[in-house]
């Protein structure tokens, strides 16, 4: 278990650093940045100051590194990792609840569009083939980067001047990314919810495991 969780802690950390320390990153390091965190709006304000192959090779390696995790997490326990990540950040179990229905169908789709960590977790329940997980996921990533490669070429003036204000105002706004991150990680460890928490508390999933089924 802990061979598989191990790493998405450390991924979800540079997630959380990379939120935190944007306002420095996304003018002087944008590969850094991408790398931590890439989120949409990050690949896009940092795209049109990162050559081509480094844009494409860092931001796909760090959309799909978490991707195969969370997908063995699924395949291992099953039902249970849904349940467990349910109760652990219920509007995204919610969503799985519902998508549910309709995976059998849609499966495919969801993992090109949304190949977000919950989905590939209910990717591995479900138990979708490895292999055809990975070619979709793959294509998906890349049609996604291209996307956005595009908006980024598209919006160039309006995203330098972002930039700009961004550089202008960097010690305010990295005190208001970094408060935010604070925050974020400490409500959610007073509630008992969200990824970080989850992954933390595995001898949950592993109850989940014996329980049951309703």
């Amino acid at each position: 278990m802990w061979l598989i969780v191990a790493p998405i802690l450390v991924l979800l950390v540079a997630s959380y650093v990379g939120d935190a320390l944007a306002p420095t990153l996304v003018n002087d390091h944008p590969l850094l940045l991408i790398a931590l965190n890439a989120r949409n709006r990050n690949l896009v304000l940092a795209t049109n100051h990162i050559d081509t192959v480094p844009y494409y090779v860092v931001g796909t390696l760090r959309l799909l590194l978490s991707d195969p995790l969370f997908y063995l997490l699924g395949v291992f326990y099953g039902d249970a990792a849904v349940k467990w990540m349910e109760r652990k950040a219920p509007t995204y179990g919610q969503l799985m609840r519902t998508l549910e229905r309709f995976f059998a169908v849609a499966a495919y789709p969801l993992i090109f569009i949304a190949p977000n960590n919950y989905i590939c977790l209910f990717a591995g329940a479900a138990g979708m083939p490895l292999v055809a997980f990975f070619v979709v996921n793959i294509a998906g990533t890349i049609t996604r980067l291209y996307v956005l490669r595009v908006v980024g070429d598209v919006l160039d003036a309006p995203i330098n001047r972002v930039l700009e204000f961004i550089n202008d105002y960097r010690v305010p706004l990295l005190v208001v990314t970094v408060g935010i991150v604070v925050f974020t990680v400490w409500n959610e460890h007073r509630l008992g919810k969200g990824e970080l928490e989850a992954l933390t508390h595995l001898d949950e999933l592993e109850d989940a495991v014996e329980e049951p089924d309703d």
